[in-house]
């Protein structure tokens, strides 16, 4: 029986939004680790480190694991780490633009991924399931998993999504900009030396470009029951 689902995909390719929309229709724990390297850069920047030190940000995410809420993670309210809840600081233009530097590097990852592991071990303990969302998910923190994703769309198209939801929080970041954003991000992403973000051999490539997230999800639910 499945127990975990891992999605992963690059920057703005529908993740998190098809990952909660799936864990709530299969009943199951949530968790978007990408929220927990923007945890960590929210750290790191408000304690003035800088994310080139790969020693000093990898001690910082040993000290200081991130927690979820006592119901799983939830857009309200979905990590804390320090003591201290995190939602809308987590989406600062400084977050975004610092959250790829600093999760490149193997002391980071190595901190994380070991947290993502205890997370994911303890839902199966209690016998039930995680839909876990990342760029390493499939091909390191949850090799094992029953159902592999693999979330793709054309870097405009992403893009555009991700400007969408800047707009949304009242941020007027010019199309042009995220575009190249997304571009520069997918690039750091795909090309660092420690878990870079690709396919993992036994995932299955989904195209959402001309997908509605609803599709999506239903697209994933039925692969997982097996349709």
């Amino acid at each position: 029986m499945i127990q975990a689902i891992a999605i992963d995909g690059p920057a703005a390719s529908g993740k998190t939004v098809v990952g909660q929309q799936l864990a709530a229709r299969l009943e199951w724990d949530f968790l978007d680790t990408g929220i927990m390297y923007r945890a960590l850069t929210w750290l790191a920047l408000e304690r003035g480190l800088s994310p080139d030190d790969a020693h000093a940000l990898g001690r910082l995410a040993a000290a200081h694991p991130i927690t979820l809420p006592a119901n799983g993670a939830s857009p309200a309210c979905p990590v804390a780490i320090a003591g201290q809840p995190l939602a809308p600081e987590l989406h600062q233009p400084r977050i975004a633009n610092h959250v790829s530097p600093v999760s490149r590097h193997s002391p980071v990852r190595r901190a994380l991924v070991r947290r993502q592991r205890q997370i994911a071990a303890q839902c199966a303990a209690s016998g039930g399931g995680i839909v876990m969302t990342g760029r390493d998910i499939g091909t390191v923190v949850l090799p094992d998993a029953g159902l592999k994703v693999y979330l793709t769309a054309p870097p405009e198209q992403r893009a555009r999504r991700r400007w969408q939801e800047t707009q949304e929080r009242g941020q007027n970041t010019p199309l042009e900009t995220v575009i190249q954003e997304t571009k520069s991000r997918d690039a750091i992403d795909s090309s660092r030396a420690d878990s870079p973000l690709r396919p993992a051999n036994d995932a299955w490539i989904l195209d959402t470009g001309d997908l509605s997230v609803a599709q999506t999800v239903d697209a994933i639910f039925r692969r997982a029951q097996g349709n």
